[in-house]
């Protein structure tokens, strides 16, 4: 049975969506969750939103208030900024909203501090949790030279996985990560893109048109990143493009790394956008020749879709959630992240075969068309039924728990 003829076969239900992160942050666990609510919202469902606060608007706001996003309810909870980015605190607010919530299934995105304490919470009322993988917690913090909090992160993450009916992972890499470490009833939940927003034909708009005239007046390559600027992207990594006559480069997005990268990027001549949505981010995919991305520790790679969506051909590291989505030499290329000429190599012979950059550019639009949030919506809703059917997970053995991993895995 289908993803979308279990959900037909459903009626309305209520989803108490936790998230880390939510607007007005803007990264791609945000994004995710934004277009879960618009599905849910599609499909007739309801949702109840608990989300960290702004640390710095929190003090213009009754504790009480209730915030609307389309039409469902948004709850805050305290939170306390880390690197421009709120993290909420576990607070014991979370149960309340969650008791009088009325929820079939919780849906965890990104758990970590509170997403941890929700799936905790929800077992105890005895409601089903779906939390999906998303950041590499544990990753991020070796990458910020906190080395000696990763056994411990590692520890904390597997229990909250452990806790909940059904893991989603966004890519075979993380899924087989998850799995090794002994999160039981992982499955693979993969991620949609508006296929109509990003779009080939965008490109040959005045606006775009005119966008590439000021950016390479010479008719240069345009190579491009989308996403975050922080540590964990690794966007430095485009210094390696210096000295490559004919292209000019475009970083959009925004984060703690701005003012160190347009350092570090001085020699390129980097034009800067900073953070973009809807159709603003839409044309600066549409005015690139080329999409690059650097971090090598993507659990999946949103971007990746958008570029792919928009006709581009796309570079990124061969490793972990890219590897599902580029096939080298068809609709992109990966270059080994350990290879200090490989990002450059990959970029030049796209840079000097621009008919082979554009064949890319084509079968990547092909790839993604099929793959819109509408469908992916449905697939997730057809995990929520089956963390239903699962329920609340028992405290048994971790042999028990395998078994369980085997037959979810089976069905994804």
């Amino acid at each position: 049975m289908n993803a979308r003829s279990v959900e037909r076969g459903t009626s309305q239900r209520t989803v108490a969506v936790v998230t880390e992160s939510f607007l007005p942050t803007l990264n791609g666990v945000t994004t995710s969750v934004l277009a879960v609510l618009d599905h849910l919202e599609r499909r007739g469902h309801r949702a109840v939103v608990i989300a960290p606060d702004t640390p710095g608007l929190a003090q213009f706001r009754s504790r009480t208030e209730i915030e609307r996003h389309r039409s469902f309810d948004v709850h805050r909870v305290p939170a306390v900024a880390y690197r421009q980015f709120p993290v909420a605190l576990p607070h014991p607010v979370l149960d309340t909203i969650l008791a009088a919530s009325g929820a079939d299934v919780l849906h965890a995105a990104s758990p970590f501090l509170l997403g941890g304490r929700a799936i905790t919470a929800a077992g105890r009322l005895g409601i089903p949790s779906v939390a999906v993988f998303q950041t590499d917690v544990a990753g991020f913090a070796r990458r910020n030279g906190l080395t000696a909090t990763v056994p411990l992160v590692r520890k904390i993450l597997g229990r909250i996985h452990a806790g909940a009916s059904l893991t989603l992972a966004p890519s075979s890499a993380t899924a087989a990560m998850l799995e090794a470490e002994g999160v039981p009833r992982v499955a693979r939940w993969g991620r949609g893109v508006d296929t109509a927003l990003f779009h080939p034909g965008r490109r040959r708009s005045a606006h775009v048109r005119a966008m590439r005239r000021r950016i390479a007046p010479h008719g240069e390559t345009i190579v491009g990143y989308v996403g975050r600027l922080a540590p964990e992207k690794e966007v430095e990594r485009l210094a390696d493009l210096g000295g490559v006559p004919g292209i000019r480069i475009v970083v959009a997005g925004g984060g703690p790394s701005r003012q160190f990268l347009e350092r570090r990027l001085r020699h390129l001549d980097v034009t800067f956008t900073g953070p973009l949505r809807g159709e603003a981010l839409a044309d600066a995919y549409a005015a690139l020749d080329v999409f690059v991305h650097t971090g090598p520790a993507e659990t999946f790679g949103q971007t990746l879709q958008e570029a792919h969506a928009a006709g581009l051909p796309v570079v990124a590291p061969a490793s972990g959630g890219p590897l599902d989505l580029v096939a080298p030499g068809l609709d992109g290329e990966l270059y080994d992240p350990d290879d200090v000429d490989g990002l450059r190599a990959a970029v030049l012979g796209l840079h000097l075969d621009r008919s082979r950059a554009e064949r890319m550019g084509s079968a990547g639009r092909l790839r993604v068309e099929g793959t819109t949030w509408e469908a992916v919506g449905d697939e997730l809703l057809a995990h929520h039924q089956t963390a239903r059917h699962i329920g609340v997970p028992p405290s048994v053995s971790r042999g028990v728990r395998a078994g369980w991993n085997e037959k979810v895995s089976g069905r994804s």
